[in-house]
């Protein structure tokens, strides 16, 4: 472990001469020019993951194109999910939901709200939206199953979970989250995947290279954004993006690296933010294939990892957690027995799966990408030599954000060529199922699981089981006894720490909040005179 702490030793070296140096440098990037922000009413924000080519909310699951929805769609209530409160709801779209029956919940609409089309909003378009969403066939498998809605009129929407088999109360937390569409444009899906039309503050303009252009919505619900114009600029590269900032190019950046953060705090030209995420950082395992679909070797490998460690490598970009899910999470405890580094236990599971020693074993891919996640390689490159350690074969791939993103998922047709990855998966609530169900069950995807494969009869009853169950306190106690630990004893894939959100801003910008997600709201967002 000497070598790792010595690159990362070097590393803080690198970053914070680079750092003191930036006052007088520029960013070299055509698709950035500072004159869009020289009137004080423009913010620029740079994201560490590009968008995709498609503007229709139920077409991906990537954190770039979510936080860039947050701007544009307005959903019927928001989950600023504070650590303090977590289960916080703040009414936007929706004035309030109740419970029908145990199959049934109504929203309450907001009257007077107009998408920017000019269109006006009804139960109609709620209607549109949670139909469309909740189909099997959508990639952003958000959705516990399919819904019905009924319009009781203009401005009330029932809508019913029994053909999808599951409890309205599944909903509770969960449509905080999602976006909701014009009736017209889920009508017209090519409409709605070229030009994206929502209720929120910022109204899309053009995509102009890698930023996409945003300006403010006039008839936003709760006042026009204080800003005009909003530029979602993708720059992959880390340390270019807190050089853009110090340069004066870019007003808000995410995904800091530790040292970078460490050393903008005593910076006066720019304010930073540290928030505990709603996204925990796995080692998935892909199950499909040998010879992680044996439980035994992927427990091995657990085993043979000290997170501690990791946890020193993370610094202030990480928070310790022993669960699948985030603290921010409903159900969240620390799972007792959850896999601690035991090289004896490791070797004990090696032989039981017929590789002593981990002779026998073929080479092993390891995948993870840089420039998204702060310390992806550093860290990696510490599982890397503990595996080794242990006699288990790995070599560690490390791609750019667009080359590593896809690779991510689990195809419909053959096997990753890797066997492990590293990635999270941030969500915009409370809800756990947003992690779970994606992640470890069966149906989640063509071959199982979204990133791991994994198809289990065990730990669907499991997830179906607290998914079904409509008491919310005991749905707690089956996710916390039953669920979790279920998905721990057979590790589909090995949780590794909570991700904490480190942001940095323009120190005359005031009035951002950044939800734990990643999203960022701006609509009280204005620059103090300098």
């Amino acid at each position: 472990m000497t070598l790792s702490k010595g690159r990362s030793l070097s590393r803080r070296s690198f970053n914070t001469l680079a750092l003191g140096g930036a006052a007088a440098s520029t960013l070299a990037t055509p698709f950035i020019r500072r004159a869009y922000a020289d009137t004080r009413k423009t913010l620029i924000f740079g994201s560490g993951e590009p968008v995709t080519a498609s503007f229709d909310p139920t077409s991906h699951t990537s954190l770039a194109q979510i936080n860039l929805e947050g701007f544009i769609f307005g959903q019927l209530f928001r989950t600023p999910m504070r650590p303090e409160k977590p289960d916080e709801i703040v009414w936007e779209l929706a004035t309030g939901q109740k419970i029908i029956d145990p199959y049934t919940i109504e929203y309450s609409l907001r009257d007077g709200v107009k998408f920017h089309d000019g269109a006006a909003f009804s139960a109609e378009d709620v209607k549109a939206s949670l139909e469309y969403a909740s189909q099997a066939t959508r990639p952003a498998a958000w959705y516990p199953g399919p819904v019905e809605v009924q319009v009781v009129d203009r401005l009330t929407a029932r809508v019913s979970t029994k053909a999808g088999g599951y409890p309205a109360s599944a909903l509770y937390f969960l449509m905080g989250f999602l976006p909701i569409m014009s009736k017209a444009d889920v009508a017209d899906p090519k409409r709605l995947q070229a030009h994206p039309n929502g209720t929120g503050p910022f109204q899309f303009v053009k995509q102009d290279g890698n930023s996409t252009v945003l300006k403010a919505y006039d008839g936003f619900q709760n006042g026009r954004p204080l800003l005009d114009e909003l530029r979602f600029s993708y720059i992959g590269d880390a340390t270019t993006r807190v050089l853009g900032l110090l340069g004066g190019e870019i007003d808000i950046i995410e995904r800091l690296e530790p040292e970078q953060y460490e050393t903008l705090v005593s910076d006066n030209r720019v304010k930073t933010q540290r928030t505990i995420s709603t996204e925990n950082k796995y080692l998935h395992f892909r199950c499909n294939k040998p010879p992680f679909d044996n439980p035994l070797m992927r427990r091995a490998v657990a085993h043979a990892i000290d997170r501690e460690q990791i946890m020193g490598v993370m610094g202030v970009a990480g928070h310790a957690s022993s669960n699948y899910i985030s603290p921010l999470k409903f159900g969240y405890v620390d799972l007792p027995d959850y896999p601690s580094y035991d090289p004896a236990k490791c070797q004990e599971l090696l032989n039981q799966a017929g590789y002593p020693k981990g002779q026998g074993l073929p080479e092993i891919e390891y995948l993870t990408g840089t420039g998204f996640y702060p310390k992806t390689k550093e860290y990696g490159e510490v599982i890397t030599a503990m595996l080794q350690e242990q006699g288990i074969p790995v070599k560690l791939t490390v791609l750019e954000v667009a080359a590593w993103v896809e690779k991510i998922y689990q195809a419909k047709e053959g096997v990753p060529h890797d066997n492990m990855v590293d990635v999270g998966w941030s969500t915009g609530s409370p809800e756990p199922d947003l992690v779970l169900r994606s992640m470890f069950h069966g149906s989640a995807g063509p071959q199982g699981g979204l990133v791991n494969g994994i198809r289990d009869k065990e730990i669907d009853a499991a997830l179906d089981l607290e998914r079904g169950t409509a008491d919310p306190e005991e749905r707690k106690k089956i996710i916390q006894t039953v669920t979790t630990p279920k998905i721990m004893e057979k590790l589909p894939s090995f949780s590794l720490f909570t991700s904490v959100n480190l942001h940095a801003m323009r120190a005359s910008l005031d009035g951002a909040y950044f939800y734990p997600n990643g999203p960022l709201d701006v609509t009280k967002a204005q620059y103090s005179a300098t």
